[in-house]
């Protein structure tokens, strides 16, 4: 069920209402407006792991007034809790699917960050006549022949690692290991300390997140994007070699990829203008 929430997302001139989903596992927490509620086409967009909506706050800030628009705080995230960590990426893209549905929103665009565009590929697997367009930023492809044997074995064991790395030279290089900006650095800063004094929590939703991740990518599903799709990533992004993997992936498949200058892992929080335009683009280009 969904319950409507007064609640602003922002500045009070937003129209961004807080709405709950529940599931079997507990609720989930998201943001939609009421702008263009028949329009064919809105943005959809899915934080990475252990990021919740505000990462997106400059996306939203620049969309809301220009069409539909919604984000959430993704299952266990910041306002999704307490939830069951009982399921995996499926449940995940079928949760979004549920939420996109009661909102009326049958042609989704889905921008997705990091673990956000893993989601998104497992929605253009179970659902790929409903995705009208998908935006990877950050992200990497998640089909089982652009990793290693090895990969997927540390992503299983990932959990101890953040469970007794010192909190804050994990609060350190989870901030300034990500972002290049001032801003980006600051706001993941906010974002981390939602997990401060629980660091256990935080270490749960990373290795879950991990282990979900592997063990879609040994399902060896096609995952196979079915819609016009942008690539997008900071030239300086040092998580993992998501830079080899979107080399990988823009070299295989002949999706469109764009270099953000200067920019790290939440390239849309270093360069939120470049990156707003490429979106811009990206939907005019859809509409024609």
């Amino acid at each position: 069920m969904i319950v409507m929430q007064s609640e602003n997302y922002g500045t009070e001139k937003d129209d961004m209402q807080e709405r709950l989903y529940t599931t079997r596992c507990g609720t989930i927490h998201y943001w939609a407006n009421t702008l263009a509620r028949d329009a064919d086409t809105a943005l959809v967009f899915l934080p990475g792991l252990t990021a919740d909506h505000r990462l997106f706050d400059r996306q939203i800030e620049y969309f809301k007034e220009k069409c539909r628009v919604l984000v959430w705080d993704a299952p266990e995230h910041a306002a999704s809790w307490p939830f069951d960590g009982d399921f995996d990426l499926g449940d995940k893209a079928r949760w979004l699917d549920g939420i996109l549905e009661r909102e009326g929103i049958s042609a989704p665009v889905i921008v997705g960050q990091s673990m956000g565009g893993y989601v998104g590929q497992m929605y253009a697997q179970l659902f790929p006549e409903k995705l009208k367009g998908f935006i990877s930023i950050d992200s990497a492809p998640l089909q089982r022949e652009y990793v290693t044997g090895a990969e997927i074995w540390l992503l299983k064991r990932m959990e101890p690692v953040y469970r007794y790395y010192p909190w804050k030279s994990l609060l350190k290089t989870g901030t300034n290991g990500v972002a290049t900006s001032e801003y980006g650095r600051k706001l993941m800063r906010e974002i981390m300390m939602t997990y401060d004094g629980d660091q256990n929590r935080y270490a749960r939703i990373s290795g879950h997140g991990f282990r979900m991740l592997a063990e879609a990518m040994e399902a060896d599903l096609p995952y196979a994007l079915r819609c016009p799709a942008l690539l997008i990533c900071g030239e300086k992004d040092r998580a993992g070699s998501c830079i080899r993997y979107n080399k990988a992936w823009h070299k295989k498949t002949g999706i469109p990829i764009e270099w953000i200058r200067g920019a790290g892992h939440n390239s849309n929080t270093d360069a939120p203008e470049t990156v707003n335009g490429l979106i811009e683009y990206f939907l005019d280009q859809l509409s024609r």
